[in-house]
């Protein structure tokens, strides 16, 4: 091999060498996209005991990154540089941070107070700048950030549960429609003393101005923000606050439902004077807006009332019922509330229902509240004391029929009482009603028999009277027969009477026919030849008239008979007595047929030959054959 080949050899070697290790002899280093440089220098001036991130050249873990780009001077010997990815804040979430490095933490505070360092990219800025050391009250907002991560760590969402935060911690707050927020701060000023508050502390942080319902943590912090609970509620919306630096309760608004007020007790505030007036001597009533019970009522509506900072109580100003029975109103008032039990003169023991109906007005609402707290001590230590020892006493008095039997009286007079005596209250007792009353079973049994006696008397009179009633009947229905065989006589003798005045009429009429006749046939015998024809038809004409008068006066007597009698009647007797005067032979002479004797046609036929015999030889002549059936 040639020396010039060799020459050669060693060139494009040391070329090659020189080309792979350039970019180290020359400290070049790359940065990508989406990554940065965290610069460790080897040697250089000791940072101490207390710092581990350099500024100013000292040896150690450099403040500032190398971003995306060529970085040349950083050779291997005296630098060694780490690459590490962005980090990325999703959006709808926050990202907290813990710096590694700074000045220790005030042991007032327990976060870090924002230092302007461009979302925690400048670690230089944040160390230059007073950044304490630990958890920090600024927060990472939605989006890509180059930190250094060896100043800086960095939880979201996908790396919470490493350092021991719930994940749902960092999405963004949401308080929806009709709800408010809570807030309760873990950093600012301790919350000052107040002696004339429960325990002597003042509950809640006064409200302070510009931190944008609590994001602005920092500005929060230098006007003056308390810690712990918060006067100031959080309305619907969208809200990024730090978890670290505050906890948020969200919880419907206070609804005062219609046909109700709503009075409030203030825990915060500045302690009001007294406006209840002179006369009121059960508490004290301050201006709204006051601490303490608020005079003036809360109309029905939706409010972003801080429930950890006031106690709302509803008053119902309709008419409410409270019931002293099993049954439960709407309001839930009588929940307390159980049926009545008395025990009466003569010792039994009963158990009454009672409906109280009651109203309280408008203007009443704050003075009761203030007087016993809520509606359910008013129901629990006015009411029910009241009402019930009222039926007590009185069924003392009384046996339990004499109760029973007074109820609507009773009743009438409890609620003149009840109203009465909640006038002392200015509420108005509208009405009391008495509902089911338990009778001891075995007076239930008693009335029970009692009343079955009762019912069995009053049936067996009620048969007497039918008995009576039918007695009386069948009395009328025999005077009735008789009546009728009255009639009956009464009307034979009148037929027989008018018979008697058609026998005369008839009488007379053939009288006075005879001697018309007679007289016009002496006429007709002393009339000559010619006259011959004309007697004859005069007398004709008379036997005409004759006849005629004889016709009139038997319609007569037909008219008087029918009209004593009646027509059926008349026809009736008429039929009959023309039967009797004719030759016909109404009953047959001989008989046979089933079940007679002498039913068969041979004995049938004997009979009648014998009969007619005999008739013929009592008459001497031979004589019809008799009828057969």
């Amino acid at each position: 091999m040639s020396t010039t080949l060799i020459l050669s050899l060693i060139g494009a070697v040391v070329a090659l060498l020189l080309l792979t290790q350039l970019p180290h002899l020359i400290g070049l280093v790359v940065i990508s996209d989406r990554k940065i440089g965290i610069v460790n220098k080897k040697f250089g001036p000791s940072l101490g005991a207390s710092h581990i991130i350099a500024c100013n050249g000292e040896a150690g873990i450099q403040a500032k990154v190398l971003t995306t780009g060529w970085h040349f001077g950083l050779v291997p010997w005296k630098y060694s540089v780490e690459k590490v990815d962005l980090i990325s804040v999703p959006d709808g979430e926050i990202a907290l941070v813990i710096a590694q490095d700074g000045e220790p933490m005030p042991s007032s505070r327990i976060l870090g107070d924002y230092v302007p360092c461009e979302n925690f990219t400048d670690a230089a800025a944040f160390l230059t700048g007073g950044g304490k050391k630990g958890q920090q009250i600024a927060k990472l907002r939605p989006g890509l950030h180059r930190i250094n991560t060896r100043q800086f760590r960095v939880i979201t969402s996908q790396n919470a549960k490493d350092f021991g935060v719930d994940a749902r911690q960092l999405r963004v707050l949401t308080i929806p429609a009709e709800h408010i927020g809570i807030v309760t701060t873990n950093d600012g000023k301790p919350l000052p003393l107040d002696l004339t508050a429960p325990g002597g502390v003042t509950i809640a942080g006064d409200v302070v101005d510009g931190h944008s319902s609590f994001q602005d943590e920092q500005s929060f912090i230098n006007a003056g923000g308390f810690r712990g609970l918060q006067e100031e509620v959080i309305l619907p919306g969208t809200w990024g606050i730090n978890p670290w630096f505050a906890t948020v309760e969200v919880v419907p608004m206070f609804e005062i439902p219609a046909a109700s007020v709503g009075i409030v007790n203030s825990y915060t505030g500045e302690i009001g004077a007294d406006v209840s007036g002179v006369e009121f001597k059960h508490g004290h009533l301050v201006t709204n807006g006051k601490r303490g019970i608020w005079i003036t009522g809360i109309n029905p509506g939706l409010y972003p009332f801080n429930v950890r900072t006031k106690d709302i109580k509803i008053v119902p100003t309709s008419n409410f019922v409270l019931n002293w029975s099993s049954e439960v109103g709407e309001h839930k008032l009588d929940a307390c509330l159980d049926p009545i039990h008395l025990r009466s003169s003569d010792g039994f023991e009963t158990i009454l229902e009672v409906r109280q109906i009651i109203h309280v007005p408008y203007d009443v609402a704050a003075k009761l509240i203030a007087q016993f707290g809520d509606i359910n001590a008013l129901v629990k230590n006015v009411l029910e004391p009241l009402v019930s020892n009222y039926f007590r006493n009185v069924a003392q008095g009384r046996t339990v029929l004499e109760f029973l039997n007074s109820r609507k009286e009773r009743q009438e007079e409890a609620t003149e009482y009840i109203r009465q005596q909640l006038l002392e209250f200015n509420i108005n007792g509208v009405q009391t009603m008495i509902g089911d009353i338990q009778l001891p079973e075995a007076l239930m049994q008693t009335l029970q028999d009692r009343k079955i006696a009762e019912e069995s008397s009053a049936t067996v009179q009620m048969q007497r009277d039918l008995a009576v009633q039918r007695q009386d009947l069948e009395r009328a229905n025999a005077v009735a027969d008789q009546q009728r065989e009255l009639v009956t006589s009464e009307q034979r003798v009148l037929i027989a009477r008018q018979d008697a005045e058609g026998l005369q009429v008839r009488t007379e009429a053939e009288g006075k026919a005879t001697e018309t006749q007679a007289k016009y046939a002496g006429q007709a015998k002393l009339a000559s030849a010619t006259n011959e024809a004309e007697a004859i038809t005069k007398l004709a004409a008379a036997t005409s008239s004759r006849i005629l008068q004889e016709g009139e006066a038997e319609a007569k007597v037909i008219q008087k008979k029918t009209e004593a009698i009646g027509q059926g009647n008349y026809a009736a007797i008429e039929v009959a007595g023309r039967l009797s005067t004719s030759n016909l032979k109404l009953v047959p002479d001989i008989m046979f047929g089933a079940g007679a004797a002498g039913s068969d046609p041979t004995s049938a036929l004997l009979q009648m030959m014998a009969s007619t015999m005999l008739k013929g030889a009592a008459a001497g002549t031979a004589s019809a054959p008799p009828a057969v059936v």
